[in-house]
């Protein structure tokens, strides 16, 4: 599909559409005939820029949904399932952030990405590019950059241990690329590995609890500083976002139906708009759209709330809208079109259902306290937020593989720059706060957590959901020589930071952080110049 643009621009149009390679599998829009068939050529540069700021839009909707929706739901999960106080509270206490539950919110949009790339041989290297660049990106830019902001002394021991599963990872990869295909064994050996990792971290922390007795020590020379002080929940309604009110009434009052539906619905508090600096204004401006699409179809339920966050009538709303946005986003609403003996559609059978049982719901329910069965919109949520980030990921995916075609870049190039700085861009600001606030080895520790998860769950879910009974494996035939840069690029930094931390006895500062910006940057004009054929490999 590549040839496109070696044609005249008239033949554009008749040669996207004849040629199979450049049909664009799931998704709601045809980015590429829209680029070379619906825009006039000399309007080119502006069907680009559209699709840019439509590509910086769908990375706003992934960071919304996994922070304020997914995230939110997966908490009120292990909770409910009696999680909290041992595996969850792993990826807040222990030295990795977040080994499971907390991981797999903040890696939501790289796994779903990375599924939905591998669904088709021609986007794979957009996943590989993403997860390797990403895992450059964070154990180089993100790291040295907490180093700069705040020197500390790393913890030792969960630092190797996260190092050395990582270059594991890194190697199984490398062999999988370098075999050109990764079969069910494989892929599986992926997600055990990962939960070998879960294992290790949870053994390694109950042993040191054990060690030091089950009270809050001081943290030790290898453990993460950890907030002597709970944070304050946000006054302004759940733990998950700017909803509800900002202050509770001294009284309880009785609120209309009406009330609590339009309350609900606000992503705005007027209170915080007017404290906030206008950026963040701008910013709110740009997300309230999608924040109000996200409330009408995703609860929310939020255990640290004496209400769990129940809103009557817009919960009953959700029993109508989560279904219908499942199955009109499955499949890009193949299956929800589909018609049901050539005559009713699913959609319209899923809405009459999920209406008489909403309706049921609001009639024996009451608006002051929440039914014992509210868990249950916690997993609907889940799988509504999930739905979403594999919605926006697909349409991602997409633009990423248009903008290819376009400019003739390789989806490896695609995957290591935009795709992985998108995805990351989240993790960057939170762990360099988290940073700033006085919890570096907190940040440090949640750099090779996150990574870790994203390459395991990402390659072995990505793959083996693409299996067959008919043909167990998948092809991964690099698409140019910068994988094999890439690859080779993430295994010296790791080698790199695995030597140097403990030679200089854990203690990181900000010329440790300057090697690795430096570092970055290297290899961030050598995997360009690879792309442009300046440097040719053999």
């Amino acid at each position: 599909c590549w040839e496109v643009r070696e044609h005249n621009s008239s033949e554009w149009c008749p040669f996207i559409r004849s040629n199979p390679d450049c049909q664009l599998d799931g998704g709601f829009l045809n980015y590429l005939d829209g680029v070379f068939c619906v825009f006039p050529p000399r309007l080119l540069p502006l069907a680009v820029t559209l699709y840019a700021l439509w590509l910086l839009y769908l990375f706003i909707i992934l960071g919304v949904t996994a922070e304020k929706f997914f995230c939110p739901n997966l908490s009120a999960i292990s909770t409910n399932l009696k999680l909290s106080h041992n595996v969850a509270v792993f990826s807040l206490t222990s030295p990795l952030h977040g080994v499971t539950f907390l991981a797999f919110g903040n890696g939501a949009p790289d796994v779903f990405s990375a599924v939905v790339a591998f669904s088709d041989p021609r986007t794979a290297g957009l996943a590989i590019g993403a997860i390797f660049g990403a895992g450059v990106f964070v154990t180089t830019v993100v790291a040295g950059g907490i180093a700069l902001v705040k020197p500390f002394t790393a913890a030792s021991r969960p630092f190797l241990r996260d190092v050395i599963f990582y270059m594991v990872a890194v190697f199984l990869t490398f062999v999988v690329l370098y075999l050109g295909r990764i079969r069910l064994g494989e892929a599986l050996g992926y997600l055990g590995l990962y939960v070998f990792y879960v294992l290790t971290v949870v053994l390694c922390t109950w042993i040191h609890r054990r060690q030091r007795g089950d009270g809050l020590a001081p943290p030790g020379p290898w453990e993460p500083e950890m907030p002597t002080d709970v944070e304050e929940p946000d006054p302004s309604g759940t733990n998950s976002g700017d909803y509800g009110e900002e202050y509770r009434p001294l009284l309880p009052s009785q609120e209309t139906s009406l009330r609590i539906l339009t309350t609900a619905l606000s992503p705005l508090d007027y209170r915080k708009w007017r404290r906030k600096p206008w950026y963040w204004r701008l910013f709110k401006a740009f997300k309230v759209p999608v924040e109000l699409v996200l409330l009408l179809t995703v609860p929310v339920v939020d255990p640290d709330k004496d209400d769990l966050n129940w809103r009557r009538p817009l919960n009953c709303l959700h029993i109508v809208t989560s279904p219908l946005l499942c199955v009109l986003t499955l499949k890009s609403g193949t299956y929800g079109l589909y018609q049901i003996q050539g005559i009713f559609p699913v959609w319209g059978l899923v809405t009459l259902v999920a209406s008489a049982l909403a309706l049921i719901i609001f009639i024996t329910t009451s608006n002051e306290e929440p039914p014992k069965y509210h868990c249950v919109f916690a997993f609907l949520g889940f799988l509504a937020s999930a739905m979403w980030i594999n919605a926006a990921a697909t349409e991602l995916v997409n633009i990423l593989r248009t903008l290819g075609i376009i400019f003739q870049l390789s989806n490896t190039v695609l995957g290591l720059t935009l795709l992985a700085w998108g995805n990351s861009i989240g993790d960057t600001f939170s762990d360099l706060t988290m940073a700033r606030q006085g919890y570096p080895r907190m940040a440090f520790s949640a750099c090779f957590g996150g990574i870790i998860f994203n390459i395991l769950v990402g390659v072995g879910l990505g793959c083996l959901l693409q299996m067959t009974s008919s043909q167990p494996l998948v092809k991964l035939e690099p698409d140019s020589p910068l994988v094999w840069v890439l690859a080779g690029a993430l295994g010296l930094s790791l080698v790199f930071s695995f030597v140097t931390v403990p030679a200089q006895c854990f203690q990181l500062g900000r010329a440790y952080g300057v090697c690795l910006l430096s570092y970055y940057l290297l290899f961030l004009c050598v995997a360009l110049l690879t792309e442009f054929r300046v440097i040719h490999f053999s």
